[in-house]
C-alpha cells in the first residue's frame, strides 16, 4: 500500500482528475504525563485513490485507563491498514463497519484477558473517529466523544453526536467507544463533497476549551499552512486551561474530480477500439478460429494464444455501441469484476502477459453447453439434478454477494456446464459493485439491468437491485428447469404498478405429472415471490431449503386428518360427541 509525504497546506494529488486535499494536524499531551490520543490519514497512490479514497482517523483513549493509549493506537493504525486491505468492490460503509467490527472484538477480547476484565474503564477503551473522501462523497464513521466539524461558507457545524452521558454537571461515563463492549454500535454520515470544505477533527482536551469562531478564524488566517492552523487551535485550548490531551487534524478538499474523469476508466479507456475480427485473423498476438456469440452488446470470438497455444476468448464491444462511451465503459469493467471473482463457478478472465493494444477482454475458454440448450437436451430432469445444478449456480453467485456485488442478468444463455459437470457463471456486463457506485463518475445502469424474463418484479418499479433481485432469477431458472415455463409467464414485465405485482399468481410446480414434494414447490414460491421482502435473504437460505424440509412449509401444505386418515377423523368425532353428550347427562341431572 504505497502513501504520499504528507505536506500541509499543498493540494496533495498528482492526478489533476483526481481529488485534492490539503491536511494538517497538531498534538500534545498537554498537562498529562503520557498521550493517550492517535491520529493518521493516508492518501494512497492510484488506483486506490480513486477506489478507495482518502482515510483520516483520530482516537481518544480514556483517563482511567492506564493501557488506553495503546488501544488508541491499535484503533487508527489498524483502521488506516485494514480498510485500504479490504476489496475494492465493497462500498465505504460496508469496508468500514467490517474493520472496525474486528477492532472491537480484538481491544475486548485484549480487556477479558488482562487484569482489567472486571472493570471496563480500566481497559482497552478509546473513543474514535473517521474520515473517508472517496469520489465526490465524504463518510463519517463515530463512536465515543471524539468530534468532527464541517467548515462550509464561514459556518462551523458539528457533524457527529457525543456518545456521554453525564450524571451530573462533573459526572459523565462513555456511553459507547470502541472495546467497551462486545458488540459495536458505529454512527455513519455520508453526504456530497464541495471544493472548499474543511473538515476538523479534535479530541475533547481541544475543542472544549475553544469556540467555533476561534476554529473558523485559526484555519482562515492559516489557509497556507494548516499545521500552523492545528497548532494554533491546540494552543488556545491550553491557554483556556485545558487539562486533558489535545489533538486537531484539519482536511480542505481543493479539488473534486470531474464527472467522467474516474482514474479506473480513464485507464481501461485509453487505448483504440479493436478492428472487426473475421475467423483466421491474427489479432494483437491472437489467431482468430471463429464465433462463439454475436449480440445487440457484444461479439465473443474463439481464439489460439500464438505463444502459449492456449484456446480463449476474445470479448469485443459491438458494432452498434462503440460510439457510446458509457457504454463503452460498463464493457470495459467487465475485466476489472472478473479478476476480483475467484471462484470455480465464476468464468475467470485470462492473464496478458504481453502489451494490449486495444479494447477487448480475454477469458478463459470452457467447453460445454450453455444451461438453455442443456434444458432443451433435458427436457425433463430429475429433482436430484437440478438441485445440482442449482447448488452450483449458487455458489458462484454467493461469490458476487460476498464483494456486495450483484449479477443482475442471471439467466440460462449466462450459466455454461463443462465436460466435467462443473457450472459456471458468465457475462458481467450488467454486475452492479457497491464499492464503484460511489464512484459519481461511473455511468449508470439501464432501468432494468438485465433481461426483463429473469428480472425480479421490483427492478420494472424502478427499484435498484437487491440480493433478494439475484434470488429471484435463481428461483425463476430452478421453476423453468422443472416446468420449462417462467413463474409467471411474460406477466413480470407488464406488472409495473404494486397493484399490478399483488395480482401476479403462482402457478404450483407439483402437478400429477410432476410429483415432487410440496415442500420444495413452497421453497421457490418463496424464491419468487413479487415482494422481495418475502423472498429469501440469502441464496444459501433457498438452496438449503431445496434440499431439505422447511418445517413451516410441511406444516403449511399438511393435508387434514380427514383427508389423511378418514377412520381416525371419524373416531376422533364420535369421541367428542360422546364425552360432550355425557356431560349434558350430568348437567341435566343436577338440574333435577
Amino acid at each position: 500500500m504505497a502513501g504520499q509525504v504528507l505536506k500541509a497546506g499543498r493540494p496533495l494529488s498528482r492526478m489533476r482528475s483526481a481529488l485534492q486535499v490539503s491536511v494538517g494536524q497538531f498534538t500534545d499531551k498537554g498537562r498529562k504525563e503520557i498521550n493517550q490520543d492517535f491520529h493518521g490519514l493516508l492518501i494512497p497512490e492510484e488506483p486506490l485513490l480513486g477506489t478507495k479514497g482518502i482515510a483520516v482517523a483520530l482516537a481518544d483513549g480514556i483517563g482511567s485507563s492506564e493501557v488506553s493509549q495503546y488501544a488508541s493506537q491499535a484503533a487508527v493504525t489498524g483502521f488506516l491498514y485494514d480498510y485500504y486491505c479490504t476489496a475494492e468492490a465493497w462500498s465505504v460503509k460496508h469496508a468500514v463497519q467490517c474493520v472496525l467490527q474486528a477492532t472491537n472484538s480484538w481491544l475486548f477480547a485484549q480487556t477479558r484477558q488482562s487484569q482489567y476484565r472486571y472493570d471496563r474503564d480500566k481497559g482497552y477503551v478509546c473513543t474514535f473517529s473517521a474520515l473517508v473522501l472517496k469520489s465526490a462523497t465524504a463518510h463519517l464513521f463515530h463512536v465515543g466523544d471524539s468530534r468532527i466539524y464541517l467548515l462550509r461558507d464561514d459556518q462551523v457545524e458539528q457533524l457527529t453526536q457525543d456518545h456521554r452521558f453525564w450524571l451530573s454537571g462533573t459526572q459523565s461515563y462513555l456511553a459507547r467507544a470502541l472495546g467497551i463492549e462486545q458488540q459495536l454500535e458505529i454512527d455513519y454520515l455520508g453526504f456530497a463533497l464541495e471544493p472548499g470544505d474543511v473538515f476538523v477533527l479534535m479530541t475533547d482536551g481541544a475543542y472544549e476549551h475553544v469556540s467555533p469562531g476561534f476554529i473558523s478564524a485559526a484555519i482562515r488566517a492559516r489557509e497556507d499552512d494548516l499545521d500552523a492552523a492545528a497548532n494554533a487551535i491546540v494552543s488556545e485550548a491550553l491557554a483556556q486551561g485545558s487539562g486533558d490531551n489535545l489533538t486537531v487534524q484539519i482536511v480542505r478538499v481543493d479539488a473534486l474530480p470531474p464527472p467522467g474523469a474516474n482514474e479506473l476508466c480513464q485507464q481501461l479507456g485509453a487505448l483504440p477500439l479493436p478492428p472487426l475480427l473475421e475467423a483466421r485473423m491474427e489479432f494483437d498476438g491472437y489467431r482468430i478460429v471463429r464465433p462463439i456469440a454475436i449480440s445487440h452488446r457484444s461479439h465473443t470470438w474463439l481464439a489460439l494464444d500464438q505463444d502459449s497455444g492456449e484456446t480463449i476468448l476474445i470479448k469485443t464491444p459491438s458494432t452498434e455501441h462503440r460510439e457510446d462511451p458509457d457504454w463503452m465503459a460498463r464493457f470495459l469493467l467487465e475485466e476489472w469484476i472478473a479478476r476480483r471473482l475467484d471462484n470455480p463457478h465464476v468464468m475467470r478472465p485470462c492473464n496478458v502477459l504481453r502489451k494490449r493494444n486495444y479494447q477487448y477482454i480475454v477469458l478463459e475458454y470452457i467447453e460445454g453447453q450453455t444451461l438453455a440448450q442443456w434444458m432443451r437436451d433435458n427436457p425433463k430432469p430429475d429433482l436430484v439434478t437440478v438441485r445440482e445444478i442449482i447448488g452450483q449456480i449458487a455458489k458462484g453467485l454467493q461469490a458476487f454477494h460476498r464483494l456486495e456485488m450483484l449479477h443482475q442478468d442471471l439467466r440460462p444463455e449466462n450459466v455454461l456446464i463443462d465436460r466435467t459437470g462443473t457450472v459456471k457463471i458468465v457475462d458481467f456486463g450488467a454486475v452492479s459493485v457497491a464499492g464503484l457506485s460511489e464512484l459519481e463518475s461511473l455511468p449508470p445502469h439501464a432501468p432494468i439491468p438485465g433481461t426483463e424474463q429473469y428480472a425480479a418484479p421490483e427492478y420494472f418499479l424502478g427499484e435498484t437491485g437487491t440480493v433478494q433481485s439475484d434470488v429471484y432469477a435463481l428461483g425463476a431458472m430452478t421453476y423453468q428447469m422443472l416446468t420449462g415455463a417462467l413463474p409467471y409467464g411474460g406477466r413480470v414485465s407488464r406488472a409495473r404498478t404494486l397493484h399490478a405485482q399483488r395480482r401476479l399468481t403462482y402457478e404450483p410446480v407439483r402437478t400429477e405429472a410432476r410429483p415432487i414434494p410440496v415442500w420444495v414447490d413452497e421453497a421457490i414460491r418463496k424464491a419468487v415471490h413479487p415482494d422481495p421482502g418475502k423472498r429469501y435473504q440469502e441464496v444459501s437460505e433457498f438452496v438449503y431449503d431445496l434440499c431439505h424440509p422447511n418445517r413451516d412449509f410441511v406444516r403449511k401444505t399438511r393435508p387434514p386428518l380427514m383427508a389423511r386418515n378418514p377412520l381416525a377423523f371419524w373416531k376422533a368425532l364420535s369421541l367428542i360427541l360422546a364425552l360432550a353428550l355425557v356431560v349434558a347427562l350430568f348437567r341435566l341431572y343436577d338440574m333435577r
